[in-house]
């Protein structure tokens, strides 16, 4: 089987660049069927409500070929930013296993944004499952500055975090300690 092309995974294409996702609108996590995310996806786009998707690349081998693949960053969730009406289309689409009220909306919408820039970085992003306790850190230059996230340490060195705190989720790259900062240290004088 053909791997697709790639696919929006975001609807409205301005969502990330200053448009307003609040008014009527609300955020709620989909919890999809297995492997149903971009199915799923596909069918809001056609229905042209607004979603987020993030995906990422994985390079495998296929029949000796090394082909590439978007894949979803958090497997099993899609983020609908929608009107009680939208919500029910997506739950028409018997894609959806249930959906997870958000209680504060700033802060998921902050969580999004951050994924969102960390994966048009162009890093390599390794998904994150159940983030553990870390420092709390902001990337001071390059390309993500700006960015808090959370420090971690493991064998392949220091991985800088950004955590989709409502799942529990997050996404890694890995960062030269020369450009973070802790966050204590961000208090204005």
């Amino acid at each position: 089987m053909p791997i697709l092309p790639r696919e929006p995974d975001h609807f409205p294409v301005e969502m990330f660049n200053g448009a307003d996702v609040g008014g009527s609108r609300v955020w709620w996590v989909l919890h999809s069927k297995p492997r149903q995310e971009k199915s799923l996806a596909r069918r809001l786009w056609s229905a042209r409500v607004p979603f987020y998707l993030p995906t990422i690349e994985r390079r495998c081998r296929v029949r000796g070929r090394i082909v590439t693949a978007r894949v979803p960053l958090f497997a099993g969730y899609l983020f609908l930013n929608g009107t009680p009406d939208e919500r029910l289309t997506a739950l028409t689409t018997n894609r959806v296993v249930r959906t997870l009220p958000v209680e504060d909306q700033d802060r998921l919408w902050g969580d999004l944004r951050q994924i969102q820039r960390l994966i048009a970085s162009g890093a390599a992003i390794t998904p994150e499952d159940r983030l553990g306790p870390g420092s709390p850190v902001e990337v001071a230059s390059g390309p993500l500055a700006g960015l808090r996230g959370t420090i971690m340490r493991t064998a392949s060195g220091r991985r800088f975090v950004v955590q989709v705190d409502f799942i529990q989720r997050g996404a890694s790259v890995v960062l030269d300690d020369c450009v973070l900062i802790p966050t204590a240290a961000l208090v204005p004088a």
